[in-house]
């Protein structure tokens, strides 16, 4: 009897489902992250926690972060992205649920700790994973990626103030948002790729120094994520002082900076595949200076929302865009290069904001936002150098 042996073909996801998923990981991970944020109001009512203790209790989650810097881009290059991303974002989710949890401040600032650490090694997982996507596609995609996480900042806000506008717990919240991440997650999981570039060696290293390319990739995401941070931390403080907005108004320049943020992240990859990624950061880093200089020299409500909405376009390109060139490095897994990049940015966001209220103590936040401005034009002049 003749049998006829036919070989096994094991089809693979097109490129397509590759970024589909990722994409909801990345908006699962934007949810996770809006979801905790919409609710510090209610939890520092419900603990009796002062203004003064909640800016302390607050860098728990930023130090966290900071901790896992050394571990997150070893790990990914030992275990591979997809184990660290899916585990991640579940072990997330379930950090968000123990937020809703702690009975009191030193439990959440325990809590606030590990979900940190967990935020950010999952975000160096997602984004090694993006960039196996974006080679795929052979063109830039990494800013649309970022875009979906910041359309669920949108979406958990949104989502938020329902929950609060009907009485729900933060727990009941969280548990909710919870299940429907870690649902994501289970669902994405047989769509993502299984291996990355340079990943599952034994001998990877726990830290690497960043070479001169990669450093200045990190000192281009360390000027960006400086204007972010003042624009998260001091965009309403600077309405509320300099441009002496109504109290109805004092959330406009922040409004305005995120919905231009999240946009210009849609359409950041189409400017830089027509222009390229160096003409993208160049002009990125204009916008950002016009838009600060414009906010300090004429502060008035107009004007100081035109200006932040120049400052929202200016950034929402700049970190994707490097990111996406630093995990094409040649020199080191895609992985250890993000996070070595990462590291100098983070430093940026984490001790940005204090620098400008410690410079607007001895002088003034006007001051203090032009120096952010000049910060802006180094994106500029730094990407005329970079290796892109």
């Amino acid at each position: 009897m003749l049998t006829l042996r036919l070989p096994l073909v094991v089809s693979r996801p097109p490129r397509q489902v590759y970024r589909a998923a990722v994409g909801v990981l990345f908006f699962l991970m934007g949810l996770t992250f809006a979801t905790w944020a919409s609710r510090i109001p209610t939890i520092q009512q419900q603990l009796g926690i002062s203004e003064a203790r909640l800016g302390l209790l607050l860098l728990a989650a930023p130090l966290g972060s900071l901790a896992s810097l050394p571990v997150a881009g070893w790990l990914v290059a030992r275990l591979g992205s997809r184990r660290v991303v899916l585990g991640g974002i579940v072990g997330y989710a379930l950090g968000l649920v123990a937020l809703g949890l702690a009975p009191s401040v030193v439990p959440l600032v325990a809590g606030l700790v590990l979900f940190g650490f967990i935020s950010n090694l999952s975000n160096i997982a997602v984004n090694t994973q993006a960039v196996g996507v974006e080679m795929l596609h052979r063109k830039s995609i990494m800013a649309s990626f970022h875009g979906l996480w910041s359309l669920a900042g949108f979406a958990g806000a949104a989502l938020g103030t329902f929950m609060i506008g009907n009485g729900v717990t933060p727990l009941l919240h969280f548990v909710f948002v919870g299940a429907v991440v870690i649902v994501g997650v289970a669902l994405s999981s047989t769509s993502i790729r299984p291996r990355d570039a340079g990943t599952g060696t034994s001998d990877a290293p726990l830290f690497v120094l960043p070479d001169k390319s990669l450093l200045l990739l990190g000192v281009l995401a360390f000027c960006s994520m400086i204007c972010e941070g003042a624009m998260f931390d001091w965009s309403g403080v600077y309405f509320r002082k300099v441009v002496h907005a109504e109290k109805a108004w004092i959330g406009a320049g922040y409004t305005a900076f995120m919905c231009t943020m999240a946009g210009g992240r849609f359409i950041a990859d189409w400017f830089a595949h027509r222009f390229g990624l160096r003409r993208t950061l160049e002009i990125s880093g204009l916008l950002t200076a016009a838009g600060l200089l414009l906010a300090v020299l004429l502060p008035a409500l107009p004007t100081a929302i035109l200006g932040f909405l120049l400052v929202g376009f200016g950034v929402s390109s700049v970190v994707p865009l490097v990111y996406g060139a630093a995990g094409r490095s040649t020199q080191m897994p895609p992985s250890l290069a993000l996070a070595a990049v990462s590291t100098v940015g983070f430093l940026g966001f984490l001790f940005g904001p204090p620098l400008i209220g410690i410079v607007a103590g001895f002088t003034s936040l006007r001051v203090s936002f032009s120096i952010i401005a000049v910060l802006g034009l180094c994106i500029t002049l730094l990407a005329r150098r970079a290796k892109l």
